[in-house]
């Protein structure tokens, strides 16, 4: 430390250089006033908290069965949900593709899985009686299979799953593990 305070005291001793102040290698000029100037703020009443729209109303894990899936078709101010292999998709994002009037339109409140499997948007893909078992999937080759799984991953990336899709008369029954 000796250096460094030794060196201090000689740069301060030397003399200033010709010029004084109007010299640019003079370093110790004082700094001009800052032309912003701040000044108190008047005591202002502080304006209303902003007002949030109300959250939406959330959604419980439910069981549906094919009879009360059907009213979430988007239509009603329903929201869209749809059933891929059991599982119960909120799509209501998508309701231009899902809702009414959008290609998808048919699967809206129904189980999609074969139509989608097969890449058919045809009514006869969806099971005609509501009441009865669901679609097994049987007569479903392996590319159709392969196709179904896409889907049905594309749905759980995008989608919430809002509920599982069980045959009329299975409600009570555990949840069976994949």
């Amino acid at each position: 430390m000796d250096y460094v305070e030794n060196r201090m005291r000689e740069e301060a001793a030397k003399p200033k250089p010709e010029g004084g102040e109007n010299n640019p290698l003079y370093t110790h000029k004082p700094h001009p006033p800052h032309p912003l100037r701040l000044h108190p703020l008047p005591d202002l009443p502080l304006p209303p908290p902003a007002k949030l729209p109300p959250p939406p109303a959330p959604v419980v894990f439910r069981t549906f069965t094919p009879p009360t899936l059907l009213p979430f078709n988007g239509t009603n101010n329903q929201p869209v949900y749809l059933a891929v292999r059991g599982q119960v998709f909120d799509v209501s994002p998508g309701r231009n593709f899902y809702g009414p009037g959008g290609p998808y339109e048919n699967f809206a409140g129904r189980d999609a899985s074969r139509g989608l499997a097969c890449g058919s948007f045809d009514r006869e893909m969806l099971t005609e009686d509501l009441e009865g078992p669901l679609d097994t999937l049987e007569g479903l080759g392996g590319e159709e299979m392969e196709a179904l799984k896409g889907w049905e991953e594309r749905f759980g990336e995008k989608y919430l799953v809002v509920g599982r899709l069980v045959a009329v008369g299975d409600e009570n029954k555990p949840v069976e593990k994949k």
